[in-house]
């Protein structure tokens, strides 16, 4: 992967702005287990983050995609996942589809916005009985008149107590699962749209989740994305971006975690010595650095093919698979070597280990990351 000193402005940029506006009030965040979504996206668009890959016409800066996973990457620094996972489901998550297959008056309508940072979006997909299985929603939208009347329910949805819109995928024929589905904007004031609960998590504490129902709740069809009955596929399309995203994500937290634990166990005496002197520690640490930087040459690989128009659904989902499974292997080694500090609630690296255990479940867990690399990989009988 070849950078740009536009790149490295883009990550000093993004760095500043993070030890400004959002880690000095991380620790807060986590305790009152939500943070200002308005006024933090209203910030990033200010600073044109929140359209960095977006068609400028609409407020984005029209840059290419490797511009956005450098963005992913530096928001790996702050000193939280919900935070940094709020912000990718407005950039990466509930926006691409909207992007590149809604039509110019919706995306002035709902893109704009949220590349401005006025309103706050997230992605209904999940639901209780159907979370990486996509095709098993159940939520329907069925045509009256020129609306859609929708009806149902989305689970473990991110932003969504906060949310001014949901880009909702949805029931809206009755043929192959495959084919009836399509992708809806749905404002969340709109009547008949209920949510029921912000959900407690074992981690992500700063980032809202909700539990949303649908009852007779009545959009124009314009608020279509695209095609009818193409929701799955602009989904699967959406979820590349989301894969590589959480892939770049996770590798700056990952970093610093190493990098911590080992000036922590070179201050730290055991037995007369340093704990860093044990060499079992520095070939443990050096080869889950190695892993890092493994998994970033394949995270920069599948980035480099996604610009060039490649699809990268195999790439993304070996990432996907790599940053839930590496991610829990460094923080438990990492908080490992912390000791009883490391088991303490207030500490960073326990914050971790809490935090990327989501990475092996939202956005398609690793059951379905391998039986889709699996399925590329020509292994099927």
């Amino acid at each position: 992967m070849l950078f740009t000193p536009e790149h490295d402005e883009l990550r000093r940029s993004t760095r500043r702005f993070i030890d400004q506006e959002i880690n000095p009030h991380v620790d807060a965040w986590e305790e009152t287990e939500l943070f200002p979504a308005h006024d933090l996206f209203k910030k990033l668009g200010d600073a044109g983050f929140l359209g960095i890959n977006k068609p400028v016409e609409y407020g984005g800066m029209g840059l290419d995609y490797s511009y956005a996973m450098v963005f992913a990457e530096e928001l790996g620094h702050i000193h939280c996942g919900g935070v940094p996972m709020a912000i990718g489901v407005q950039t990466d998550m509930c926006t691409p589809a909207l992007a590149r297959f809604g039509s110019d008056e919706l995306k002035r309508e709902f893109l704009s916005p949220a590349i401005a940072g006025d309103q706050v979006g997230c992605i209904g997909v999940s639901e209780t009985g159907a979370g990486s299985d996509v095709a098993s929603i159940k939520t329907t939208a069925r045509r009256d008149g020129d609306d859609y009347v929708i009806n149902g329910g989305k689970m473990w949805i991110t932003n969504s107590v906060q949310a001014d819109w949901m880009c909702l995928l949805c029931n809206t024929g009755d043929d192959d699962v495959h084919k009836n589905k399509s992708l809806i904007m749905v404002p969340m004031k709109t009547p008949g749209v209920t949510v029921a609960r912000k959900l407690k998590k074992l981690g992500m504490a700063a980032s809202d989740t909700g539990q949303i129902f649908f009852e007779d709740v009545r959009v124009p069809q314009r608020f279509r994305i695209g095609d009818e009955g193409r929701g799955f596929v602009y989904q699967m399309l959406q979820f590349q971006e989301e894969r590589l995203w959480a892939a770049a994500n996770i590798l700056v937290p990952l970093e610093e975690a190493i990098e911590e634990v080992a000036a922590y166990t070179r201050e730290r005496n055991a037995f007369g010595k340093p704990l860093l002197a044990n060499q079992v520690i520095q070939f443990r640490l050096s080869e889950l650095a190695t892993e890092v930087e493994s998994l970033r040459a394949l995270t920069y690989r599948a980035c480099e093919l996604y610009v060039e128009g490649e699809d990268v659904t195999r790439l993304a989902s070996m990432a996907k698979l790599k940053t839930g499974r590496l991610g829990r292997e460094v923080s438990d080694a990492c908080l490992q070597y912390y000791g009883g500090q490391g088991y303490m609630w207030e500490s960073r690296i326990s914050r971790l280990f809490r935090d990327v255990r989501l990475a092996s479940i939202g956005g398609g867990a690793d059951e379905v990351m391998l039986g889709i690399i699996a399925k590329y990989q020509g292994f099927g009988a």
